[in-house]
């Protein structure tokens, strides 16, 4: 069984956190380099079925181990999932958005220097609060919303003037690589909530939940290599221009997802905010030594206020749900039970 919250040691806390920062910043960088530094280019639909596939055995994995025997992992797997058309359908809504979500992502990087797309993709926070104010029906304190606005304003600063990369010689086209996260936060935002949103309407595991949405992803993200790719994967294969950096980012997205979800649940909405800053500074100097990214007086105020707006979303808030509005006692009633 989990150790609750409060007895997590504060090591475990920061080991927790910087794996999130680690591999937030090197799956960027890393995906970056490999569309605009390798001479043979992969194809990203590929990648992004692949890292389903991979998801699938780890949550099959996981699920093998939480039940504790193959005979309880066979009859989980045929009460759950093949005996259960009508989840996998439920759950082959967010599986369509979040590969929509994983491609838009390969098409960003493709156009975007790392760093830049670090701090523009941090737009899937007020993404994911309308969601989950619209969908899940929570409310946002004022200073949230304020935070909402300056992270806002602080990614206009960095799309402003955005910072060039003099070390990276591929055509490139920003304008295409924001509208390209400008749909994955939007991708992201919706599929979290809705996701979290099926997680909550019943008891079924987790892993369950992650093996019905991934045996849904592989299928269309199959459907995406052949609709984008068909033609010319069926020409130089599947696998054509895989390197090993190629395969390093699909292990980062596969176990990195994985991973986070689980450790998030031992750490707090500060200590996430600090990962994703700290995962912004790592990835603008990664960027700055490998692809000679010029920083410029936008993008670090920018980077500045967006870091700064996480940080105060994620600040703890009084819960005012649980005040009893037929409690007559008075202050002094109260005081003196003290």
């Amino acid at each position: 069984m989990s150790p609750p919250k409060e007895n997590v040691s504060l090591l475990f806390k920061l080991y927790c956190l910087t794996v999130m920062t680690l591999v937030a910043a090197t799956y960027t960088v890393a995906l970056r380099y490999t569309r605009t530094v390798e001479t043979e280019l992969y194809f990203s639909t590929t990648a992004v079925c692949i890292t389903e596939v991979i998801k699938l055995f780890l949550s099959v994995g996981i699920l093998a181990k939480e039940t504790g025997s193959l005979a309880r992992l066979i009859a989980s797997l045929k009460e759950n999932v093949f005996g259960s058309p009508t989840e996998l359908l439920k759950l082959s809504v967010p599986s369509l958005v979040y590969a929509l979500q994983n491609n838009m992502a390969f098409v960003a990087l493709s156009n975007l220097d790392a760093a830049v797309y670090q701090v523009t993709y941090q737009l899937k926070i007020p993404c994911t609060a309308l969601c989950t104010v619209l969908m899940l029906n929570r409310t946002l304190s004022k200073l949230q919303w304020f935070s909402v606005f300056m992270l806002c304003g602080g990614v206009t600063l960095v799309q402003w003037k955005p910072a060039q990369a003099t070390k990276v010689q591929v055509e490139q086209n920003p304008w295409l690589g924001f509208g390209a996260i400008a749909v994955a936060v939007l991708c992201s935002g919706f599929a979290g909530v809705y996701f979290e949103k099926v997680l909550k309407s019943s008891d079924t595991s987790l892993w369950v939940r992650n093996i019905q949405m991934y045996l849904s992803g592989i299928v269309v993200t199959l459907f995406g290599v052949y609709m984008s790719d068909g033609a010319l994967v069926l020409e130089k294969g599947f696998f054509y221009g895989y390197t090993f950096y190629v395969w390093f980012v699909i292990f980062l997205a596969s176990v990195g997802g994985l991973y986070t979800s689980v450790v998030v649940k031992y750490t707090d909405n500060i200590m996430k905010g600090f990962s994703a800053a700290a995962a912004i500074l790592l990835s603008t100097v990664a960027s700055v030594i490998l692809f000679g990214l010029q920083i410029t007086v936008t993008f670090s105020l920018g980077a500045v206020l967006v870091c700064i707006s996480i940080y105060l979303y994620g600040l703890p808030r009084q819960d005012t749900t649980k005040i009893q509005p037929l409690d007559t006692k008075s202050s002094k009633e109260r005081l003196d039970t003290v």
